[in-house]
């Protein structure tokens, strides 16, 4: 009730997009968490707004294949990273290892796209606003393996030294296999101050990204992107603080250069009320996006 209260303070116009119907951010089946290097399979269930987002062959509706990660934030809105949308997409919820069927896991397919309209994929800095929302084309029914994640207050910044959980089925290591159950992995957060430093990412990192990690051995790698970056709040839910956005060219696990994520908290106003003007596809409508061309996907 408290969560719920403090989200109606936030978002007085009661927007359909960010305000789940039932709280947020409490799993009825609370993550395992440890200390150990190196990422883990997740308790089953215990980060029930993962999505797992594929790509539909055009040739056949039975062919796909693992594209990015997501998350949920209500019964019909998901938040991920605008280089991850194309037009084939559909979204998984409730699902934990990709080789199997699990019950109470559905596929649904966006009826809207909204890429933050200042997103850019063809500028040399294309990380800059790498946020996007999708609207699912039926609300979700929450159980208690699929629900929704709390959003933090805007503006709100996690200390040097948070520590935070990245999650999803990218790759196990730099050109390693893509994980078959999901995967967690501490990631600590690195202050703006240090990861803007010369020898971290310097200037391409901007006050609206959050850094996490930077060890040389933990870090999101390919097929995580879009996916969260999830913190603990005060209260015992869980927050997604960041959208995995991107990493360094020379390796998943490369020292001094952490996962750098779109900080949630820089958008929250945007979530709120995204340009629905600005959508770029609808269903029966045609898809304008430009595809990005990036290390993550």
């Amino acid at each position: 009730l408290m969560r719920l209260l403090i989200l109606l303070h936030h978002n007085p116009h009661n927007h359909q997009c960010c305000l789940p119907a039932y709280g947020c951010g409490l799993p009825t089946y609370p993550p395992t968490l440890t200390r150990v290097v190196g990422g883990e399979d997740v308790r089953e269930n215990s980060w029930p707004w993962q999505v797992y987002s594929f790509k539909i062959f055009l040739l056949s509706l039975f062919s796909f294949y693992h594209t990015c990660g997501g998350t949920l934030i209500s019964n019909q809105w998901v938040l991920t990273a605008a280089h991850c949308i194309s037009r084939t997409y559909r979204v998984y919820l409730g699902k934990h290892n990709l080789n199997y069927n699990e019950a109470g896991s559905r596929a649904i397919s966006p009826s809207k796209i909204i890429i933050h309209e200042n997103w850019d994929a063809n500028r040399i800095r294309w990380a800059h606003n790498d946020i996007a929302l999708i609207k699912l084309s039926t609300p979700v029914t929450f159980t208690d393996t699929i629900m929704a994640a709390c959003l933090p207050n805007a503006g709100d910044i996690e200390p040097h030294g948070t520590p935070c959980y990245v999650t999803g089925w990218g790759r196990l290591w730099t050109g390693g296999p893509l994980a078959d159950a999901l995967q967690q992995a501490l990631l600590p957060v690195v202050g703006h101050s240090t990861c803007t430093r010369s020898d971290w990412w310097g200037s391409l990192v901007t006050s609206n990204m959050v850094c996490a990690g930077g060890d040389g051995q933990l870090a999101s790698c390919n097929g995580d992107s879009g996916g969260p970056l999830n913190c603990q709040s005060y209260d015992g839910s869980w927050e997604v603080h960041g959208v995995v956005s991107f990493g360094s060219g020379m390796g998943c696990n490369y020292p001094k250069k952490p996962s750098v994520f779109t900080r949630v908290s820089a958008y929250i106003s945007w979530i709120n009320n995204p340009p629905i003007n600005l959508c770029v596809w609808t269903v029966g409508g045609r898809f304008t996006a430009h595809k990005s061309k990036n290390r993550w996907t």
